[in-house]
């Protein structure tokens, strides 16, 4: 299937079936009634919409078992769900990429990615205008949500803060070059203006990638805010 027909397929944003693949995204697994809830129709949609899911390899059930009790059937998305959130630019980039550390060098073409970083923290600088470290990483992760990438600010407590993404529009770039990830990484620090540090990656089996920021406040972001506490 190409990406055009898989568009066609799972239809807008707004549709059900990317409603029920976004959600798979950030929980992990949902149960048939779950979904009923999240989409307010009836167990026969429902199910209609993951057949279609299921028939075109983006999502897989499974039997879960927890704990005490019988069995129950969830539903996941399978590897395949990435490339509806990729670029799909990868071939020309990994091969622009694979020159560039052919031609140049492991130290130019790291310096050449930050560039790059810094370039994409430009795009999203106009959107974070937050004083406070939380309401900048809270506005960032409206801001990659609106540009497809699936992300949540997360604040476990008052000394944590972490953005947390479930896809990646670079993924088979990264999956060849992890100097990807810490081009991401350093897009998010210039961006918030704090130190992140990469706490989980979904190249290494996670269900996201989970980005800590620091609440140093001594940075300034690329829209020239500092990030106070």
């Amino acid at each position: 299937m190409t990406y055009r027909m898989a568009l066609s397929t799972i239809g807008k944003r707004e549709s059900p079936l990317w409603q029920i693949i976004e959600h798979l995204q950030r929980r992990g697994s949902a149960t048939i009634k779950e979904l009923e809830e999240l989409l307010g129709v009836t167990t026969t949609a429902v199910r209609q919409h993951l057949n279609t899911l299921q028939a075109e390899g983006y999502i897989e059930r499974r039997s879960v078992h927890a704990g005490v009790g019988r069995p129950y059937h969830a539903y996941f998305t399978t590897a395949k769900v990435q490339e509806l959130f990729a670029c799909h630019c990868d071939d020309l980039a990994l091969t622009l990429l694979e020159e560039v550390f052919h031609l140049e060098g492991e130290a130019r073409t790291s310096e050449l990615l930050d560039r790059v970083g810094t370039r994409l923290a430009g795009k999203y600088a106009s959107a974070v205008r937050g004083s406070l470290l939380r309401e900048r990483v809270d506005e960032l992760a409206r801001a990659l949500n609106g540009n497809g990438i699936l992300a949540d600010a997360l604040f476990a407590d008052s000394e944590v803060i972490a953005l947390r993404t479930y896809n990646c529009p670079f993924h088979e770039l990264a999956q060849e070059h992890r100097e990807i990830c810490e081009m991401d990484r350093g897009m998010l620090e210039k961006v918030l203006g704090s130190d992140v540090h990469l706490s989980q990656c979904m190249l290494e089996g996670h269900a996201g990638c989970t980005f800590i920021v620091q609440r140093n406040g001594g940075k300034y972001g690329a829209n020239g805010h500092g990030a106070v506490v």
